[in-house]
């Protein structure tokens, strides 16, 4: 049998029955870390009101990024941060789940516009060791503000950031008005939605 008239076949019985039975898992899975994390969020007394994925929040995510899936939004009480969002991103290797806390932000008030910043941990050892000490690099007049704060670093090192998947990005979107925070999918302790807000508290003040 030609193995080449095979080819179109399997694509196809995969485009048929595997593709849809793929994307529904994504589907449940995205859904089961939302509620995942709304049930969370009262124990560390943040007050939410969660979003319609047709809201202007939602649609957000898709003119920021077509390759990033909105899995549910949440608008925040009291609070720097204006909205979170769970996202999901599909590569060949699997699906990757992220939480980004939006902040309306003014964007044009410096000559330059800002840059992306990103928390490095230093830890005690080359090979790997325990997480020591915290240095935000990027934008050298944020970072300059954020490594003086030593309320925000002794929150962050107060977190167990050994068991803190990634980093903390800051990425201004400068199109759109906001800035974004955006983390791996890690349920924050107490301390570590503080440290949020109050970088949040910064980009809020025009930086």
């Amino acid at each position: 049998m030609d193995i080449g008239k095979l080819i179109p076949i399997i694509i196809a019985f995969v485009s048929a029955v595997l593709l849809p039975f793929f994307l529904s898992k994504r589907k449940k899975e995205g859904h089961k870390q939302f509620e995942e994390f709304c049930r969370h969020l009262p124990g560390i007394g943040v007050r939410f009101t969660e979003l319609d994925k047709e809201s202007e929040q939602a649609k957000l995510v898709k003119k920021i990024s077509r390759a990033q899936k909105s899995e549910g939004v949440v608008a925040l009480e009291q609070s720097n941060i204006d909205f979170i969002i769970v996202i999901s991103v599909a590569s060949q290797y699997g699906v990757n789940y992220y939480i980004e806390y939006l902040v309306k932000t003014t964007l044009n008030l410096r000559e330059e516009p800002p840059k992306k910043t990103k928390l490095v941990k230093k830890k005690s050892s080359l090979f790997g060791g325990k997480v020591v000490d915290i240095m935000w690099k990027g934008d050298q007049y944020l970072a300059q503000r954020l490594n003086l704060d030593y309320e925000l670093k002794h929150r962050l090192l107060q977190t167990d950031l050994n068991k803190f998947k990634g980093s903390i990005l800051i990425i201004p979107e400068h199109k759109h008005g906001y800035t974004r925070i955006k983390t791996s999918f890690n349920l924050p302790s107490p301390d570590m939605f503080y440290a949020i807000d109050s970088v949040a508290k910064y980009l809020k003040s025009g930086i």
